[in-house]
Order: C-alpha cells, then sequence, then structure tokens
C-alpha cells in the first residue's frame, strides 16, 4: 500500500509540476501576444505594461527556476532598444541636420597629438575717454575738408567707416591734379565720385578705366596743352551731359567729340584754341546745339575757308566774347558781316591776324552797341592813321594793335584816344580757364578745393 501512496505522492508532484508548466507556458504565450500588440499598435503600449505587470506579479508563487525563466523571456536583448523600441532611430539620424565639426590641425607637428581649432568670441571693448570710433558723421567730414588729395586718400584705409566717409561728395567737389605724372586709373575713379570740376591741364592722361555707363556729373574741365590720344578723349566726353566750361587748348580732336559736346547744351564756355582733326560739318552742328554759349575761342586752328563760313553762318546769338583770330588769308570781310550780324551782343572780339582786313570792316564793328575790347593786331592791311575812327567808339575800352602802330606813333594815338586804352594785354583770355602769367591754381575763377601737392606726413 506505500508503493501506491507514493505514487500517489509523485503523481501529486507531478501533475502540480504539470500545472505550473502549463501556466508557465500560457504566460508566455500571453507575454509573446502582448509584445507583438506592442508593436503594432504604439498607442497601446502603456495599457499593455499593465497588464503585463499583472502578469508578472502572479507569477510570485512560481518556483524561482520557473520565474527567472520568465524574467529572462521579456528581458529586452537591447538597453537602447527597449528605451526606444518603436522610435525610427535611422530616419532621424538621416533627416537631422548634421552636427557642426571642429577643425583640427592637419600639421606634420600635429600628427601625434591633434589639437582643435576654435574662435575666442570677442569680448565687447570698454570705451573709456574720447574714441574716434563715436565721433558723429558730420565733425569727421569737417576735419576730411582740411586734409590733401593725399592725405584723404590714406585716411580712407584706416577702416570702412573711414573709407564710406571719404567717398563723400562734399569732400570731391573740385579737383587739381596738375603735377601727376600719370594720369589713368586714378582720372576714371576721381570723374566716378561725382566731382564738379577737374583741372590737370599739361598733364599726361593714360587709358581710363570706368566701371559705369553712367553719365558724369563734371561740370568743369580743364584739359588744355595735356597728353592723350584721341580715343580717351571720345570716352571721357562721350560721357559727360552737363559740361559748362570745357577747355581743349592745343589737343587733336574728332568729329565724335564734337558730336558728344552736342549733347552738352548748357555749355557756356569752350576754348579750342589751336586744335585740329574735325571737320566743318561738325563744328556746325555742335554750334547750333549749344545755343547758350557765351565764350568761344577758335583761334589758330586747322580751319580752311569752309570753316570759317560754317562758324560765321551758325554762331549763337547768345555770344558775348569771340576769338577768331590767326586765319589770315580765310577770314574775309563778308565773314566779318555775317559775324556781326549773327552776335550783335558782342563785348570781346579778336581778329588779329587776319591780313585780309582794311578799315571798311570798321563800319560793321559799329554796329556792335557794346563792343568793349576790340583785338586786330597784325593787320596788316590797316593803316595806323585810320585807327582814328575809333574814336566813335564809345563804349571800346581797350584796343590791341600790336604790329601796326609803330612806338613812335604810339603816344600820339593815344593822345588822339583818350577813352581807349591801347596795346595793354599781349594775350587773349576769352573763354581760357586762367590768364597767362598768373601762378593761380584756379580755372573761371573756380578755386579747386582738393590740390595734388606732397602730404605734410610723408
Amino acid at each position: 500500500m506505500s508503493a501506491p501512496a507514493w505514487s500517489e505522492t509523485e503523481g501529486g508532484r507531478s501533475s502540480g509540476r504539470f500545472k505550473s508548466s502549463r501556466l508557465l507556458s500560457d504566460q508566455i504565450h500571453d507575454f509573446s501576444e502582448i509584445s507583438a500588440r506592442t508593436s503594432l499598435e504604439p498607442g497601446k503600449m502603456s495599457r499593455d505594461r499593465r497588464h503585463l505587470q499583472e502578469l508578472l506579479s502572479e507569477s510570485n508563487n512560481l518556483p524561482n527556476w520557473e520565474v527567472s525563466l520568465i524574467q529572462d523571456t521579456k528581458k529586452p536583448p537591447c538597453r537602447d532598444s527597449c528605451d526606444q523600441e518603436n522610435t525610427p532611430q535611422e530616419l532621424i539620424h538621416r533627416w537631422s541636420p548634421p552636427r557642426k565639426q571642429l577643425k583640427t590641425s592637419k600639421g606634420k607637428e600635429n600628427e601625434d597629438v591633434p589639437f582643435v581649432l576654435a574662435r575666442r568670441p570677442r569680448r565687447k571693448r570698454e570705451l573709456t575717454g574720447f574714441s574716434w570710433e563715436n565721433l558723429p558723421d558730420e565733425l569727421l567730414l569737417g576735419i576730411f575738408r582740411n586734409f590733401s588729395l593725399v592725405d584723404l586718400l590714406r585716411v580712407s584705409r584706416v577702416c570702412k567707416k573711414w573709407h564710406r566717409l571719404t567717398l563723400d561728395e562734399s569732400l570731391w567737389h573740385s579737383v587739381d591734379l596738375v603735377g601727376k605724372a600719370q594720369l589713368g586709373v586714378a582720372l576714371s575713379q576721381v570723374l566716378m565720385l561725382g566731382i564738379k570740376a577737374l583741372r590737370c591741364p599739361r598733364s599726361c592722361i593714360g587709358e581710363p578705366s570706368f566701371t559705369t555707363t553712367e553719365p558724369l556729373r563734371v561740370k568743369h574741365i580743364d584739359f588744355s596743352s595735356s597728353t592723350v590720344t584721341t580715343p580717351v578723349l571720345e570716352d571721357i566726353i562721350g560721357r559727360c551731359r552737363e559740361l559748362q566750361n570745357l577747355s581743349l587748348e592745343g589737343l587733336e580732336l574728332s568729329d565724335g567729340i564734337l558730336q558728344s559736346l552736342s549733347q552738352n547744351p548748357e555749355l557756356v564756355r569752350l576754348n579750342f584754341s589751336g586744335c585740329l582733326g574735325f571737320s566743318s560739318q561738325s563744328l556746325s552742328e555742335m554750334l547750333q546745339n549749344c545755343s547758350r554759349l557765351e565764350e568761344l575761342n577758335l583761334s589758330w586752328c586747322d580751319f580752311s575757308s569752309e570753316h570759317i563760313k560754317a562758324v560765321v553762318s551758325t554762331l549763337p546769338a547768345s555770344l558775348t566774347q569771340l576769338n577768331l583770330s590767326g586765319y589770315r588769308q580765310n577770314l574775309q570781310m563778308d565773314d566779318v558781316k555775317d559775324l556781326v550780324n549773327r552776335c550783335p551782343n558782342l563785348t570781346d572780339l579778336d581778329l588779329s591776324d587776319s591780313v585780309l582786313l582794311t578799315p571798311d570792316s570798321f563800319q560793321y564793328f559799329q554796329q556792335l552797341s557794346v563792343l568793349e575790347h576790340l583785338a586786330l593786331s597784325r593787320c596788316y592791311q590797316i593803316h595806323p592813321a585810320a585807327l582814328a575812327e575809333f574814336e566813335k567808339f564809345p563804349s571800346l575800352k581797350t584796343l590791341e594793335v600790336f604790329g601796326i602802330v609803330q612806338d613812335t606813333y604810339l603816344p600820339i594815338l593815344k593822345k588822339g584816344l583818350p577813352h581807349i586804352k591801347i596795346n595793354t594785354c599781349c594775350f587773349t583770355t576769352i573763354a581760357r580757364p586762367s590768364v597767362a602769367g598768373q601762378k593761380n591754381r584756379t580755372m573761371w575763377a573756380i578755386q579747386c578745393r582738393l590740390e595734388y601737392r606732397p602730404s605734410l606726413y610723408s
């Protein structure tokens, strides 16, 4: 009877183990289903986890080896994957912006121990006392106005603020570049700054470099007796639309330059003394378009009789001072008649070196009621005794007759014409930027503010 009792006991134990094993398998099966649902339905994650905790709490009555088996079964393979079990890590790394990598040196001396290059944050300086940075722009401009051209260019390299202020239009109103050895790129830069007056006679002008096609704002230019090619002069004059005073004395011009001058209707003074290279037709078109001319100097140009006739037939009525000297046999009596009819308001007239003029031309001069200065030097067909007729010219103040009147007869002539000064000026001043013999650096009574001179600190 003991055997059956033992088998009953053993059988009971076996049935108990069978029941616990069956319970274990059911829990494992439930755990697997919950895990699968959790991975498929993230929204139910917290509810399923509470269900798992209840299952695990019921397993406290199981043997230790069964509990350890359950714990091993529910243990995730990786701690990181358990914390972020439903987060698409690959997409996060793919879509997130790249992290800034620190630069490391690549020199040979740093191969063993590389170090990181980092920028130190800039500290704000505490300003104590006086500082140039705190000065207003108006005060700095007032200081810069006292600088010479060279010093102004030097301070423009101090900082961005000073560079901006040194390019202000108020500082570059007028520039005198007399004495500059070579003018090319510097000339174009000065012109593009918006200057109003430019004086550079007897200068060597090279190839300019304009970076814009906008018209220049210069109004007064003196290129007298400069060394410059015709294409360069065409480029500069072709950009001007506001010219009022222009002197190109002694330069070789072209029809293109005169056509460009036709686009400057505000032109008042024009000095073409000693110029050549343009046709009579282009000269006639320019005089017709420049209807506000007051002073015109066309002396000693390479003119033919056609040029003279084109001039006297198209002169504007606004003209008050005219120089047509040096044309010897090309200027005739009919030309003088047409000239007087075209310009009745002449105050200064120079017809020197016209050998075809005779005392018969005096009747035309008498029609000029406001004539004050007349030059007939070296007009050899005019007899000195005929000059006494100028007593009938009440408005005439000066008379230049060099080469006609000898020194012995000059006192007699002055006595006969007491109200007229005779032979007081050897050179004409009509349309010229400066008076011959004077050392001042003005042009048409305009004082240039910026002058090229050596720096005081050089």
